[in-house]
């Protein structure tokens, strides 16, 4: 079976230039070289239309990542990412501040639309366990009041549809919150489930910023070693060189999000046969035979590996190519956000018949 995900090409025609993804100041000219022109068009779509984008793809694929680096680049004044994940647990919170708690309940009177009384919708937050789904109607409310909060912006949403039966309410969501002019599109993301995995189990966090970076693929400017492990110390100043730690279960990779992302994996599939609506295809890995005529060398993600030099006593970084099995079994290799994001800028200026 093939991946039916295309390969979108970046690879820059007669150019000798070389950026640093990780500097913000060379990453602006990166994407000024590989898409200036799709970024003008956007800027100045912006200025007085908006757009929804339903972002879909597994957990821990980088939908955050993509949507706020697009938003960094054309306009973040003008776009919103948020996820529904994200937009439960507030809620969760509101559930037991009793003015808010009120506030939402008068909302959800006038907003939802559904079999379940409302009484039973609140006692199903209030009782609500993260391996159950709520129910698509409260959803759809909820969301609308997102919306709502964030003016007229144009919006990723993260996270919806969440469920086969969601897919098909999506079609029409624009229409039900009032965006009736405005265009809508789903953006199907592929990474490969060894790219998540190394992802989870490789993920370091500030204990004080909570700043996320992984010591194998995305390592911060300073490395320690306490003679038994490698760690990363955070880049923030504020932090003072603090030790970042794992969280816990990440050890573990993917294991505990199977059923999760044999999930997502059907509803990325299903979304393949949608008609009248645009679709715009992120693919994060790259067949290695095929890398060289797609992206230029600086755009795939590197491996780092560690060693301590007992004569400098200093830590020796060693960088080369990642190299994964995608999940039909391709040798490949993954590439950095920002190609991404340049194939979802280009895309989405082709979507909106820029």
């Amino acid at each position: 079976m093939k991946n039916q995900f295309p390969i979108f090409k970046t690879k820059t025609k007669g150019a000798n230039q070389k950026f640093n993804l990780n500097d913000p100041k060379e990453r602006e000219k990166y994407f000024n070289l590989k898409a200036g022109p799709e970024i003008e068009k956007l800027k100045a779509y912006l200025e007085k239309n908006t757009f929804i984008a339903y972002l879909l793809g597994k957990k821990s694929s980088g939908k955050g990542t993509y949507a706020k680096m697009f938003a960094e680049i054309i306009a973040p004044d003008k776009i919103d990412h948020f996820s529904v994940g994200d937009m439960i647990r507030s809620v969760d919170g509101e559930l037991k501040d009793k003015k808010k708690k009120e506030e939402l309940i008068n909302f959800l009177k006038n907003n939802y639309r559904g079999w379940l009384p409302l009484e039973e919708i609140i006692s199903a937050l209030e009782k609500r366990s993260t391996k159950t789904l709520l129910p698509t109607e409260l959803i759809l409310a909820l969301v609308k009041r997102e919306i709502e909060k964030r003016g007229k912006k144009a919006i990723f949403i993260d996270g919806f549809p969440r469920d086969l039966d969601q897919i098909s309410y999506s079609l029409f969501f624009r229409d039900l919150i009032g965006y009736r002019d405005d265009p809508d599109v789903f953006i199907l993301i592929d990474v490969p489930e060894s790219v998540i995995d190394e992802r989870i189990k490789w993920r370091r966090v500030c204990p004080l910023c909570k700043t996320s970076r992984n010591l194998k693929l995305l390592p911060t400017s300073k490395i320690g070693y306490d003679e038994k492990e490698f760690y990363l110390v955070c880049d923030n100043p504020a932090c003072k060189e603090v030790r970042m730690v794992s969280k816990e279960g990440d050890e573990l990779g993917t294991k505990p999000i199977k059923k999760r992302l044999i999930l997502d994996k059907k509803l990325i599939d299903k979304s393949f046969s949608l008609y009248g609506i645009p679709k715009i295809f992120l693919r994060n890995a790259i067949p290695v035979k095929e890398v060289k005529s797609y992206v230029d060398d600086y755009e795939i993600t590197p491996e780092y590996c560690y060693e301590w030099d007992k004569k400098t006593k200093k830590v020796k970084i060693i960088e080369k190519p990642w190299l994964i099995s995608d999940d039909y079994g391709v040798k490949s290799y993954s590439l950095l956000a920002p190609p991404v994001a340049v194939a979802l800028i280009k895309q989405m200026a082709a979507a909106l018949k820029l």
